[in-house]
């Protein structure tokens, strides 16, 4: 066996629980190391390079098979990393890569959901899947917890904005913005509470007003994940009761997804705890009430 940096790190010190084994496998599988369809060491091998017993180990790949990173674990001969396991560490457009990451979310016994961006449009659609999950009775969350920051209806956007500037009186892509935030706010609110009657869960959903606009979209979720996208701005047209809108718009849905989680590693770890410090800051500070009216 090849012993590198890590097994001397992992061997010269205490035993490691199955969790942090199969957080250890789970790093290697997301920078490449383990590659899709590749088998893993056998149980007898991973148990001398961590230097543990077998039921250790077994308890790691058991985590990392519910996880969706590795196939065969119960089989006799040692599992295959999965074919989907590298794909879904690749960043992905928002709309593709949010709906699975909300719906292993509500796996939980308490969801936590913040949320900071322009408009709640992919959380939205992102959040109809977990919802048709709950409605299925096969995730069964006892508590929902939704803060969503938002930007306050009285700023002057950095964007959406029309090309040749802002009018006087008036501002048609502000008004097509604010419209887009409060209905899609609302529908969200109403999808997320209307599981306290249907499913007897404890919902929350509160919203909070921005001062400014948020260049990225930013979600956090059980304060294990963050999820982060840049807000990529394009000029574009569209149709409108007053004319043709020809303004400087963002990409939403199409922006490309990045997620951290605090057992991949201390970067990322890092990363989830200082995201999450920021939006609590913000929540507590500079925001204020915000009403979808």
């Amino acid at each position: 066996m090849v012993v590198t940096q890590e097994n001397v790190a992992v061997n010269g010190s205490r035993r490691l629980s199955p969790q942090e084994i199969a957080d250890v496998l789970r790093e290697r599988i997301r920078v490449g190391d383990l590659k899709a369809g590749e088998r893993l060491p056998t149980q007898a091998e991973l148990a001398e390079e961590f230097d543990v017993e077998r039921g250790s180990v077994r308890q790691a790949l058991r985590k990392l098979q519910e996880d969706g990173l590795l196939t065969n674990v119960s089989k006799g001969s040692p599992p295959r990393v999965a074919e989907q396991a590298v794909a879904g560490a690749e960043p992905q457009p928002v709309m593709v890569a949010l709906a699975p990451r909300l719906t292993e979310a509500f796996a939980a016994p308490h969801v936590r959901i913040d949320a900071a961006c322009l408009t709640a449009e992919t959380l939205m659609t992102g959040l109809s899947e977990p919802l048709r999950l709950v409605h299925e009775g096969r995730v069964h969350p006892e508590s929902i917890e939704a803060r969503i920051l938002l930007p306050s209806r009285d700023i002057s956007l950095a964007f959406p904005v029309p090309v040749g500037g802002r009018g006087q009186d008036d501002d048609p892509v502000h008004d097509r913005w604010l419209a887009q935030r409060n209905a899609q706010g609302q529908v969200l609110k109403h999808n997320l509470r209307s599981l306290r009657s249907s499913h007897g869960i404890d919902v929350r959903v509160t919203f909070r007003a921005l001062p400014f606009t948020p260049p990225v979209k930013l979600y956090l979720l059980n304060g294990t994940e963050a999820l982060m996208a840049y807000y990529m701005i394009t000029r574009r047209e569209e149709s409108s009761d007053s004319g043709t809108l020809d303004m400087y718009d963002v990409l939403g849905t199409e922006s490309v997804l990045f997620s951290f989680e605090k057992g991949a590693g201390q970067r990322d770890a890092a990363f989830v705890e200082e995201s999450q410090k920021w939006f609590d800051a913000l929540w507590e500070t500079i925001t204020s009430d915000l009403t979808l009216t």
